[in-house]
């Protein structure tokens, strides 16, 4: 059980930032792979762009985001706006299947992503409904 000393890896205050890096890190190595070195120094350097300002931001929003010092109120923010992207990701999908649809396309990959997050919905709820 977590103690008020020992905060989770993901509250640490360094967390984001590093996961921010580890990112940036993957993306620069896949454009190398894809022979796009400056596309991937780009992402690099936007990545850690984001890194250092979740580090070094002094907001109260950019500590919300990157983790340390979340209370109650974070959470209940975080779970809505995890809630509203899941919204909008879902409409893209949607709308994006029904217009390739539309132009004689077979629908992929929305319709398979749309069906990714349909059976992740339906295991969520499952999960969540057996847990409480």
């Amino acid at each position: 059980m977590p103690t008020a000393t020992s905060k989770s890896l993901y509250r640490q205050r360094w967390w984001m930032p590093a996961f921010s890096l580890f990112l940036g890190t993957l993306m620069l190595v896949a454009f190398w792979i894809g022979d796009s070195i400056s596309e991937g120094l780009v992402s690099f350097g936007i990545m850690a762009a984001l890194a250092a300002f979740l580090l070094f931001g002094r907001s109260e929003t950019v500590h919300g985001l990157s983790g340390p010092g979340r209370d109650e109120r974070w959470t209940k923010i975080d779970i809505h706006a995890t809630a509203l992207t899941g919204m909008v990701l879902i409409t893209v999908i949607i709308g994006a299947f029904l217009v390739e649809v539309a132009q004689g396309e077979d629908g992929q990959p929305w319709s398979q992503l749309g069906a990714v997050g349909g059976i992740a919905y339906i295991i969520s709820v499952a999960v969540l409904r057996a847990r409480s």
